[in-house]
């Protein structure tokens, strides 16, 4: 039987009781939930309260990335399923931070599921519903969080354990700036927009916006897939297909469509409402698709490059299990796609 390349090296992994972080992330998730199922659809969430759900926030996902680590780390099914696949230590913190990023995509969606059904169906730019800056407040907390779940990520590696700790912060920062200051925009920034500088405007908008995490649960799971040695496999090539498909409706033409909504709200032609927008709304809009419209095309040559080998070059494209992979390994936080994980407040 051989060795696990980190036998000895789990105990590096400090985790509470498993009995202590279950109720950790039910307890939150649950009191999350039932301070503001009362609500009526269109109240606003005052500051005290929205203080507690970013709270309840940072103890949710941090709670969740803690038992996941526990479940791998500490029984026998994580030790099972460790072997079978010959993770590292690192691989197993990284499948942890993925899982919590797909359950934060998972949740963004169900909030932008309501926002539209309640906001579009009513008033394109005056209706709102109280999920839309309940969200804001509780999913802030997540992005503040995966900076240091990140940073555990990099920490476990035998070249980062044994330096000093401002040493590995530094380097943590070095290597990871792009998306460091990605989580903090949008946990600070975006998260203002949704809750003060839009003036209550726009919630059918941000309802869409939310929905823009609905790619992120397969880009999250071909990371894992990568983790698992399964490239080669059919279902990496079909969570591949659903991710781009997913990404570019969701991604791409979302922007587009909601422009069209606008007009036809507005009863003017696309361009013109486009053009009448306010000059911080087009540079918004632009801000955000343009990286959308660049990583799809990256998307898109990866998989000609998988199916039209004789066109692209084999060399280049690498077999079939390459199809979501355009430009780099998605089981590294540098990969384009996997770091511009947008939630609803980007």
């Amino acid at each position: 039987m051989g060795r696990l390349p980190y036998v000895g090296k789990e105990r590096e992994v400090n985790t509470y009781p498993a009995s202590l972080l279950l109720v950790s992330v039910l307890g939150s998730l649950g009191t999350a939930t039932g301070s503001v199922i009362l609500l009526g659809p269109e109240e606003r969430i005052s500051v005290v309260r929205g203080a507690w759900l970013s709270l309840l926030g940072l103890i949710f996902f941090a709670s969740l990335f803690d038992l996941l680590n526990y479940i791998a780390l500490r029984t026998d099914f994580g030790h099972n399923f460790r072997k079978k696949y010959e993770l590292t230590l690192s691989e197993v913190l990284d499948i942890s931070n993925k899982i919590v990023s797909a359950v934060q995509a998972l949740l963004s969606c169900i909030t932008g599921t309501i926002v539209c059904l309640w906001s579009c169906t009513r008033s394109f730019l005056r209706s709102s519903h109280f999920m839309s800056e309940a969200y804001a407040w509780f999913g802030a907390a997540y992005f503040f969080y995966d900076i240091w779940s990140m940073y555990r990520v990099h920490t476990v590696n035998a070249a980062h354990r044994h330096a000093r700790r401002l040493a590995r912060w530094r380097e943590y920062l070095y290597q990871q700036p792009v998306i460091v200051f990605h989580h903090l925009f949008i946990g600070s920034f975006g998260f203002l927009v949704i809750v003060y500088l839009r003036g209550g405007l726009g919630d059918c908008v941000f309802g869409f916006v939310y929905l823009m995490e609905l790619s992120t649960p397969f880009v999250s799971f071909r990371g894992i897939l990568s983790k698992l040695k399964m490239k080669s496999t059919q279902l990496y090539v079909v969570n591949g297909l659903v991710m781009l498909i997913t990404f570019f409706f969701c991604r791409v033409v979302m922007f587009p469509y909601v422009c069209y909504l606008y007009s036809q709200i507005v009863g003017m032609s696309f361009w013109e409402a486009v053009m009448g927008l306010p000059a911080g709304c087009k540079a918004g809009i632009a801000t955000l698709m343009l990286p959308q419209v660049y990583w799809f095309l990256l998307m898109v040559q990866g998989a000609a490059k998988v199916f039209c080998p004789s066109v692209f070059g084999r060399g280049h494209g690498g077999s079939r299990a390459q199809i979501a992979t355009p430009t780099r390994s998605i089981d590294s936080h540098h990969d384009p796609v996997d770091n511009y994980r947008v939630n609803g407040k980007s």
